[in-house]
C-alpha cells in the first residue's frame, strides 16, 4: 500500500506533523519544568538573604526554635508554602521539630541539600528530573544548630504538565486528523498529474500517441507534463519517420534483385530476402545457419575490424558475386550481412564480348590474308603470269573485299540497332506484294541449287506498316539460308496469314540439314554457327540471323525457329499491322 507515491506523501506529512508536535509538546512541558524551577528558585533565594539569614540565627539564639519557627511563618507568603510546598524547622541531624506539616505527614528523607546543610552548607540546588524540589540552610543557635528545610513534592507542576500534555495530545490527534485531510488533498494535487503522465506514458509505450494530457497549472508539474506532451510529440514523429524508412528499406529488400542475409556473429540466420531463397535455392528457416545457405564458405571470425571478404560461387548453374560485411564495431560486432550478386550475365557478356572480338579478328583475317597473297603473286609474278590467271586472281580479290564489306557492313547495322541509330522508314505497304517481290527474286537462286521454292498466301492479307526494305532484306537472309543448307532437290516453303490477334505470320520452312536441338538457343548469337567450316565455305558470316532479330524487334515483332537434325528448319516471324507510321 505504501509503495504509491500518494500513500507516501500522506505518511510523510503524517509523521511530520505528528514530530512537530511531539517536539512542541516535550518543549512546552520541559519549559514549564524549567519556569517552576526557577521561580522556585527565585522565590527562596530572595527570601533567604544574607541579612535573612543573620535574622534567623538571632532568633534561634534568643528563642530557640519557637522564635525561629516565628519568623520563617512571617515569610510563608514569599516561599509560597501551601499544601504542595511546606517548610521545617530541623536539628542538626535533620531530626524534625516543627513546620507547616506535622511530622507524621513529613517527606524529610535525606537529599542532597539537606545533607549539605547538616554539613553547615546551604543547599539549594535541584534538577528538573527530580520528584522534588527543595532548599536548606543551616542555622547557628549558639548552644544548638538548626536547618530551615523549604520542600516543594512537585505535585503542582505535575498537574500543570499533565494538564500541557492533554491539550497537546488533544491538539495532536485534531492536528492529525487535519493533517490526514490536508495530505491527502496535498498529495493528490501532486500524485494526479503525476498518474495522468504514468498512464500516457504506458499509452505511448504500447503506440497510442493519439492522447495529450491537460495543464492544470504553471509550476514544475505543469512544466513536466508540457514537456512530456512535447516528447510524445516528437516520439510520434520520429517513430512514423523510422517507420516509413523501414517501410521503404522492407519494400527495397523484398524486392531487390541482389539477394541479402543477415547472420549473428556464431552463424544463425536473421532474415534473407526472397533473391537470396531463389539464387541460393533454399528456403528460409529461423534455425538455418550459415554454413547450411553457404556451403564452402566460412564466415569470418569477429577482429573488431570492419573488413570486407568476397568470394565467387556457383549455384544453380548460376555465378554469384557473394560478399560478406561486418555490421557493428570493436565489441559490438553483432554479425555480418552477406549481399549476393548474380554476375551470371556479365559473366556472359564478358565472354560474348572476348568471343565477339576474337570472330571479328578472324572473319576479317581470313579475306585479308587471302587478298594479301593473290596481290604478292601478282606483284611477284607480274607480266609472267597467264590472263586467265590473273583474272582469276583478281576475282579472288574482288570477292574477298566484298566479304569484308558485307561483315563491315553487318556489324554497322547492329551497332546503330544496338544504339537506336538505325534510321527505319515506317510507312504502309502491302506485305503480299512484299513476298512476290521476294520470291521473284530468290526462285532463280532456289532453282540454281536444285531446290523448289513455293508461295503460299493467305487472301487479302491487310497492309501493315513498317520498313519495307529492311523487312525484305529479313526475309532473302532466311530465304538464302536455307537455299545454302538444304541439300539438293530439297524443298522451300514460305507462307504468310493473319492470326486470331491479328498479326501477320511469316514461314519459311525447308527440309534441310536441320540444326542440333542444343545449338537452337544460341543460332540468334552474333558470329555464330552450327558449322563454322561449312558456313565460311558457303560464304557466311554468323551475323544474319542476329541481325534479322535486331530488326524484327526493331518492328515490335518476335522471330522463332524450331528445327531438327536431318529433317528440316522453320523459321517463323510474327509482325504487328498497327505501328504508328513515319513519313521520312
Amino acid at each position: 500500500m505504501f509503495r504509491s507515491l500518494h500513500m507516501k506523501l500522506v505518511l510523510i506529512l503524517i509523521l511530520l506533523i505528528v514530530s512537530v508536535m511531539a517536539v512542541m509538546g516535550t518543549f512546552l512541558i520541559n519549559s514549564v519544568g524549567n519556569f517552576y524551577l526557577k521561580d522556585f528558585h527565585d522565590q527562596v533565594t530572595g527570601v533567604f538573604t544574607s541579612e535573612m539569614l543573620v535574622s534567623l540565627n538571632e532568633a534561634a539564639q534568643e528563642g530557640g526554635e519557637d522564635q525561629l519557627a516565628s519568623v520563617v511563618t512571617a515569610w510563608t507568603g514569599s516561599l509560597g508554602i501551601d499544601s504542595h510546598r511546606n517548610y521545617y524547622i530541623l536539628d542538626a541531624d535533620g531530626g524534625y521539630l516543627s513546620g507547616s506539616r506535622v511530622q507524621a505527614s513529613a517527606d524529610l528523607s535525606a537529599t542532597p541539600n539537606l545533607i549539605a546543610a547538616m554539613a553547615g552548607e546551604v543547599g539549594i540546588q535541584n534538577s528538573v528530573v527530580e520528584s522534588y524540589l527543595d532548599a536548606a540552610y543551616p542555622v547557628d543557635g549558639g548552644d544548638q544548630d538548626y536547618i530551615v528545610y523549604i520542600k516543594d513534592d512537585k505535585q503542582e507542576i505535575q498537574d500543570l504538565s499533565w494538564r500541557f500534555f492533554s491539550i497537546v495530545l488533544e491538539s495532536m490527534l485534531f492536528g492529525l486528523l487535519v493533517a490526514v485531510l490536508l495530505s491527502f488533498l496535498l498529495s493528490k494535487t501532486i500524485t494526479t498529474p503525476i498518474e495522468n503522465i504514468k498512464k500516457q506514458a504506458q499509452l505511448v509505450a504500447s503506440g497510442d500517441f493519439s492522447h495529450r494530457l491537460p495543464i492544470q497549472s504553471g509550476d514544475e508539474i505543469g512544466n513536466l507534463t508540457e514537456n512530456f506532451n512535447y516528447m510524445a510529440e516528437m516520439l510520434q514523429s520520429t517513430l512514423g519517420e523510422v517507420q516509413e524508412e523501414r517501410d521503404k528499406l522492407n519494400t527495397v529488400f523484398l524486392h531487390m534483385a541482389d539477394g541479402v542475409a543477415g547472420f549473428t556473429s556464431d552463424g544463425h540466420i536473421i532474415h534473407m530476402n526472397p533473391a537470396t531463397e531463389r539464387l541460393m535455392g533454399v528456403t528460409f528457416d529461423e534455425n538455418m545457419t550459415f554454413d547450411q545457405v553457404f556451403p564452402g564458405l566460412t564466415l569470418p571470425a569477429a577482429s573488431g575490424e570492419r573488413k570486407f571478404t568476397s568470394a565467387e560461387i556457383e549455384r544453380l548453374g548460376r555465378t554469384l558475386n557473394v560478399l560478406i560485411a561486418p555490421y557493428g564495431a570493436g565489441e559490438n560486432e553483432r554479425g555480418v550481412i552477406v549481399m549476393i550478386h548474380d554476375i551470371t550475365e556479365q559473366r556472359k557478356l564478358d565472354d560474348a564480348r572476348r568471343e565477339f572480338v576474337a570472330n571479328v579478328s578472324h572473319e576479317l583475317r581470313t579475306p585479308l590474308t587471302n587478298i594479301k597473297s593473290y596481290t604478292e603473286t601478282l606483284l611477284d609474278a607480274a607480266g609472267e603470269l597467264p590472263a586467265e590467271t590473273e583474272k582469276r586472281f583478281l576475282g579472288v580479290i574482288s570477292g574477298e573485299a566484298d566479304r569484308m564489306t558485307r561483315i563491315v557492313k553487318d556489324l554497322l547495322t547492329l551497332s546503330k540497332l544496338d544504339y537506336g541509330r538505325m534510321d527505319l522508314t515506317f510507312r504502309r505497304f502491302s506485305i503480299q506484294e512484299m513476298l512476290e517481290n521476294v520470291y521473284t527474286a530468290m526462285k532463280l537462286d532456289a532453282q540454281n541449287n536444285g531446290h523448289t521454292l513455293t508461295l503460299d498466301m493467305q487472301p487479302d492479307l491487310p497492309e501493315m506498316v513498317g520498313d519495307k526494305e529492311r523487312l525484305e532484306q529479313v526475309v532473302v537472309n532466311i530465304i538464302s539460308n536455307s537455299i545454302k543448307y538444304t541439300p539438293s532437290g530439297g524443298r522451300i516453303h514460305v507462307s504468310a496469314a493473319q492470326t486470331d490477334q491479328g498479326a501477320i505470320e511469316l514461314r519459311i520452312a525447308d527440309n534441310g540439314i536441320g540444326i542440333p536441338e542444343e545449338d537452337i538457343p544460341r543460332l540468334f548469337e552474333r558470329f555464330y554457327r552450327v558449322d563454322k567450316a561449312r558456313s565460311r565455305q558457303k560464304g557466311g558470316t554468323g551475323l544474319g540471323l542476329a541481325i534479322a532479330k535486331e530488326m524484327v524487334e526493331a518492328h515490335k515483332g518476335s522471330i522463332r525457329l524450331d528445327s531438327r537434325v536431318n529433317v528440316g528448319t522453320v523459321v517463323t516471324i510474327t509482325l504487328p499491322v498497327d505501328l504508328q507510321a513515319k513519313d521520312g
